[in-house]
């Protein structure tokens, strides 16, 4: 005796998966102001955790001081640079800009040319020359690339402000995570197992310390070596020190390194006759701009083995397709992945490089295939 087995309602199934579907989509549409913020937050809080459980044992066990403490923290690294570099930024432009919608921008004397040796001379009177034969005229031609170059820094400011409002979530959402962190973490990893049963918890445990490995390696790396390099600066009397030091910053954070930097003002110091001190600097740039090779390596291996080219292209990548914040989202997007493929890809043995071995195999498969035909 069978049992009628009722027929599958394709339509239905079509159905309720394009309702799930729109359904996510508008969830996602909604949170999308939130994404990256959330992200960038997830990404700090994973890389800062023992961080934060070293400062909840020294506070007495108190989470709320040990989060406020991180908070804090977070805030003087991330905020307070920025606000810094764009209040230092908007100060030197006002009288630009100003020059330039007023129309009475004019071109320099540039009379600091005479002070450069041999040739010092000759550039100030063919400078001169070219002002006599027409400066109107010249800044006549130039005055319409400075405006666009002036919407571009104005466009750029957008960003600026884009990337602010972020670093706000950022430190929200930092702060709501190290209060619940460990029931975020179980959310999550009970989400995994139920897509992929223990392989889905695996991944998150490798996406987990492929996030620690970039946060220790590229951002700790950016963050010695500005310091260090600002603190040369400020010794040897560069003026704009602090400034400097958040221009490092953000030139280390995407790998050009600081020499970007201190080359300039080694240079500036040789320049006002401060040889000493312009030693000194060149010395120490040395010293700063090749730590890098000797921290980020050990700094990288100590959360996961990660290949350097993955990190400086999840770098330059992520800071060209999200701007400011992907300096951080992009290298962890490349290196989650790139565990999760390299685990997947060494769940079965390798093949073997035997020729004699490999010769073998294919004279057996080829006995089986004459069998079968």
């Amino acid at each position: 005796m069978s049992t009628f087995q009722r027929p599958r309602d394709i339509p239905q199934i079509l159905l309720s998966v394009l309702f799930l579907a729109l359904m996510i989509i508008a969830c996602l549409w909604i949170v999308q102001p939130f994404i990256l913020g959330f992200a960038w937050a997830a990404t700090i809080v994973i890389a800062t955790w023992p961080v934060l459980l070293r400062l909840q044992r020294i506070l007495f066990g108190r989470r709320g001081l040990a989060v406020l403490v991180m908070t804090l923290l977070l805030f003087l690294l991330f905020v307070i640079p920025i606000a810094l570099l764009v209040n230092s930024v908007v100060d030197g432009s006002a009288p630009l800009v100003h020059d330039i919608t007023s129309g009475t921008l004019t071109l320099p004397e540039l009379a600091w040319l005479n002070s450069i040796p041999f040739v010092g001379a000759k550039l100030y009177q063919g400078w001169h020359s070219l002002l006599d034969m027409g400066g109107s005229a010249i800044m006549a031609k130039v005055r319409p690339y400075i405006g666009t170059t002036t919407t571009w820094f104005v466009g750029q400011a957008a960003h600026i402000g884009r990337f602010l409002m972020h670093s706000g979530l950022m430190l929200l959402f930092s702060a709501l995570l190290y209060w619940q962190g460990e029931k975020v973490a179980f959310g999550i990893r009970y989400f995994a197992t139920r897509l992929a049963a223990k392989r889905g918890d695996a991944a998150v445990l490798l996406a987990g310390q492929a996030i620690r490995a970039v946060a220790l390696g590229v951002v700790v790396t950016a963050l010695a070596q500005a310091i260090l390099g600002g603190i040369g600066l400020a010794i040897s009397g560069v003026p704009y020190a602090t400034l400097l030091t958040v221009v490092m910053i953000f030139s280390c954070l995407v790998q050009l390194g600081p020499l970007l930097v201190l080359i300039p003002s080694i240079i500036w110091l040789y320049w006002t006759g401060d040889t000493t001190w312009g030693t000194v600097l060149l010395v120490w740039s040395c010293v700063v701009g090749t730590m890098d090779n000797v921290i980020r390596p050990m700094l990288i291996r100590m959360g996961a083995d990660l290949p350097m080219i993955l990190i400086l292209s999840g770098v330059i990548g992520g800071l060209v397709a999200f701007g400011m914040i992907g300096l951080f989202i992009g290298p962890v997007l490349l290196a989650v992945s790139w565990r999760l493929f390299d685990a997947w890809l060494h769940e079965v043995p390798p093949p073997t490089t035997d020729p004699d071995q490999v010769l073998e195999e294919l004279q057996q498969f080829d006995a089986v295939s004459d069998k079968k035909e």
